[in-house]
């Protein structure tokens, strides 16, 4: 398939940034926030815009796959490729979906004080759907638990115990462009902070929020 995709991006109040994507490219796109999402502590942007057009490219698949004649072997082949495709945006859905219900009240307080412009985390499904979880879980605690403690204990800080994400973990991964004087931060007290340079292409194990906006730009892959 040599079609080309139009990917809206949301960039500036002007209007929306169109970039012109081929399949391959777009299917590249939805890989690559699957690997990030999957092996990031936090959760990340959301990417509407690509699990929209892979559905879209998904229904046109198929359709192509009906008007196919029965029995020819690139039918097997792009259904192969299908399934495949299926997976992965099914298991990055997936992935975002239990970093929001693990982590829900930090990501509401995130979102709540996420400066005007600035765009969100979250999907406008996943926002109506962290916002019932978290309404549920309140329901559910006072019912279950909380109205039947003393009176000066009904009352629970989910942003004190729901555990936060560890941005200090430790991620491998692969550099795709040059980035130089990368602040690290030192394992031990009697260290000092130094700075390195990241090749294309390179790979390496380092703490996540020290290279958390790297993730966010594009200019490293998580692996």
């Amino acid at each position: 398939m040599t079609e080309v995709l139009d990917l809206h991006g949301q960039d500036s109040d002007e209007g929306s940034e169109e970039v012109v994507l081929t399949p391959a490219e777009l299917i590249e796109r939805l890989e690559q926030a699957w690997m990030n999402e999957k092996f990031a502590p936090e959760l990340l942007e959301s990417k509407p815009e690509i699990v929209e057009c892979v559905m879209e490219q998904l229904e046109h698949m198929e359709g192509n796959l009906r008007r196919a004649k029965s029995g020819d072997l690139k039918v097997s082949i792009h259904r192969m490729e299908m399934e495949r495709i299926r997976y992965i945006l099914s298991s990055y859905l997936r992935c975002r979906l239990m970093k929001i219900e693990k982590f829900f009240p930090h990501i509401l307080e995130k979102e709540k004080m996420r400066p005007a412009g600035e765009p969100s985390i979250l999907s406008p499904e996943e926002f109506v759907f962290v916002k019932e979880y978290m309404g549920h879980t309140e329901t559910h605690l006072k019912n279950v638990a909380l109205k039947h403690m003393p009176p000066n204990l009904q009352k629970v800080d989910l942003l004190r115990a729901v555990p936060k994400p560890d941005l200090d973990s430790y991620v491998f991964l692969r550099v795709k462009e040059r980035q130089e004087n990368i602040l690290v931060e030192p394992e031990a007290d009697e260290q000092r902070d130094y700075v390195i340079d990241l090749e294309e292409g390179s790979q390496h194990l380092i703490r996540y929020k020290t290279i958390a906006p790297l993730v966010a730009s594009g200019a490293v892959q998580l692996i």
